[in-house]
């Protein structure tokens, strides 16, 4: 089952006249999670050891940002709209419940959505301060915030999701099968396979008209990319002036495969067969 913790209602109490309250901070979150505080400072730390960040100058203003910052509201009711009645959305579209925590809390600028384990528990952390920074307190943003990450909680929980070859080649397919996966158990839970949360700016119009060429120049690439010399993952990476067209196409590889497989033989496939029926997607849908 999901359990969903709000804790917006507890926001104001962690500031004096606007100024940030660590102290309070730290009972806040332990009261979330037992003796859990020390995670989010440690991670925190980890930046600013490095000598290119300080608290004062980069995440203080971050946090003292959420103070009676009105899009708080907006963002609860975002929250609120996608996690509502979500223990049965997923039942009576998958059949299965993923097991996890969804926590909206204020944190440490340590991520605006995280896919964790805090105390052994699976959970989904959405860093409130983080979330209002970059203004994906709207429905679409959360969407991809919440339901993206459940869809790889539901792989993990209920398929194989960690699987990795030596060939990497088959590494890279694999990514594209796992955040397509995600895509479409987000599309699923929305009610349209033709959504996409990056869809802004004509997004998945561009992408709809540019399918082939999208598929044969990632497949051309697949001998040489790597984790850093790749154009298709991350909202960083830039194909033709477009970012993330991997998980466009991803989705439509695993739309593809649901003519093929039910959802829940998908998700148990092996990475070399997965591989396989890239190349026979490649083939058909590449007109090659």
């Amino acid at each position: 089952m999901i359990h969903v913790i709000d804790t917006c209602h507890q926001i104001k109490g962690l500031f004096d006249n606007g100024a940030f309250n660590f102290p309070r901070w730290e009972a806040y979150i332990n009261s979330i999670y037992n003796n859990s505080a020390h995670i989010f400072k440690d991670e925190a730390d980890e930046y600013i050891n490095s000598g290119l960040y300080t608290f004062e100058k980069d995440f203080l203003p971050v946090i003292n940002a959420v103070y009676e910052n009105p899009k708080l509201k907006l963002l609860q009711e975002s929250f609120t709209a996608v996690t509502d009645n979500l223990n049965q959305r997923i039942t009576e579209k998958f059949g299965k419940c993923v097991t996890t925590d969804i926590v909206l809390y204020l944190g440490l600028c340590n991520a605006a959505g995280k896919v964790t384990r805090v105390n052994g528990i699976d959970t989904i952390l959405l860093g409130i301060e983080k979330i209002l920074e970059l203004n994906w307190y709207n429905l679409d943003s959360m969407y991809g915030l919440i339901y993206h990450e459940l869809g790889h909680m539901y792989h993990s929980q209920h398929g194989i999701l960690e699987q990795e070859s030596n060939d990497n080649k088959k590494n890279f397919v694999w990514q594209l099968f796992t955040e397509g996966t995600a895509m479409y158990f987000e599309q699923a839970l929305i009610g349209d396979f033709h959504y996409y949360h990056q869809d802004v700016n004509g997004w998945r119009e561009w992408c709809d008209a540019h399918f082939t060429q999208i598929l044969l120049d990632f497949d051309r690439e697949l001998p040489v990319m790597t984790r850093l010399e790749q154009r298709y993952f991350g909202d960083w990476c830039n194909y033709y002036g477009y970012s993330d067209t991997g998980y466009y196409l991803g989705s439509r590889f695993v739309q593809y495969l649901t003519g093929i497989y039910k959802f829940d033989d998908i998700i148990n496939l092996k990475i070399d067969a997965v591989y396989d029926l890239y190349r026979e997607f490649v083939t058909i849908r590449g007109d090659i």
